[in-house]
């Protein structure tokens, strides 16, 4: 039988005015961004609807606004009957997917990665970079050049689809890397508006001091699998995602290795669930056969419905 994933987006995804439509015209999407706002140290709202792209920019801000903004939409998907069989979400999104897998409170996530945005921004100063159209053994040879040449920190962060990875590491790290990078051929390498250098080794500070607030924190076992981004394997153990969130911080995101998982199960709908389309974008690529629904406003959102509801 055909299976059902929703997938969440990560950190970069972020737009002002995002769910927005939504808080306006649903009660239970007001009382989402509500709950959050009322564990929140800044007004979350008034952010994604008044501030600028700047604002949201910040992780401390950007990682509670873009969770709360999915959950929204999934809490009004939910009660209309749409459901999954698995659920994943891209680094920060793993986060709504914890939510939607009803491990974590929406609003205690928020808060959740609140604090964790401040661990990130707080541990080290760095850039992150894609690489396009190159293998991820020929890109691993080319960091380590790059780390040789420079003694700088650089390493693989993101394994986002076949021609798509992503680096992180200091500035200069990067900045050999994408001077290797050119040396062996590469014709693309894309600096990204980060505000850390997530995903590398460079977030042990941020990954260390984390583990204490999520032992702070009340984990239930997880209602459907989630498919995690260190291993790529399905997870339901509460205790088994505090370790993995720990690690997530300084391992790179297995995304590739995720939606193959996904599909092997007989995934064959996919529904990302929050601001933008980047997920199906790389799905895209991976796999055409595929069907993706986007659901990041009211109309997208009453689109998916009238197609799953009640499925």
């Amino acid at each position: 039988m055909s299976k059902v994933a929703f997938v969440f987006p990560g950190q970069g995804s972020q737009v002002v005015g995002m769910g927005m439509d939504l808080y306006e015209q649903d009660q239970l999407a007001k009382q989402v961004f509500d709950e959050a706002n009322a564990l929140l140290p800044f007004d979350l709202v008034d952010v994604i609807k008044n501030g600028t792209a700047d604002d949201l920019k910040a992780s401390r801000v950007a990682q509670p606004a873009l969770v709360t903004t999915s959950a929204a939409f999934l809490a009004v998907l939910a009660a209309a009957g749409v459901t999954a069989d698995y659920v994943a979400g891209h680094s920060l999104g793993e986060y709504s997917a914890l939510v939607a897998a009803q491990v974590l409170p929406s609003a205690t996530a928020a808060q959740l990665v609140n604090r964790r945005g401040e661990l990130m921004e707080a541990a080290a100063t760095g850039a992150m970079a894609a690489v396009m159209g190159t293998a991820e053994t020929d890109l691993e040879a080319i960091l380590a050049t790059a780390r040789a040449t420079s003694d700088e920190v650089v390493q693989l962060a993101n394994l986002n689809c076949p021609g798509q990875l992503v680096i992180s590491g200091t500035v200069a790290g990067i900045e050999a890397a994408q001077l290797a990078a050119k040396e062996a051929g590469v014709k693309r390498v894309i600096p990204l508006k980060v505000s850390g250098p997530f995903h590398s080794e460079l977030m042990a500070p941020a990954a260390t001091e984390f583990a204490t607030v999520l032992a702070q924190t009340t984990f239930a076992d997880a209602i459907l699998p989630v498919i995690t981004n260190v291993d790529a394997m399905a997870t339901t153990a509460a205790a088994d995602f505090k370790v993995k969130l720990e690690q997530q911080l300084t391992a790179p995101v297995q995304w590739i290795n995720t939606m193959d998982y996904l599909i092997k199960q007989g995934v064959e709908t996919i529904v990302e669930i929050g601001a933008g389309k980047v997920l199906a974008g790389l799905m895209k690529k991976m796999n055409r056969s595929i069907t993706i629904y986007n659901v990041q406003d009211v109309a997208s959102l009453e689109a998916t419905i009238a197609e799953l509801g009640g499925k």
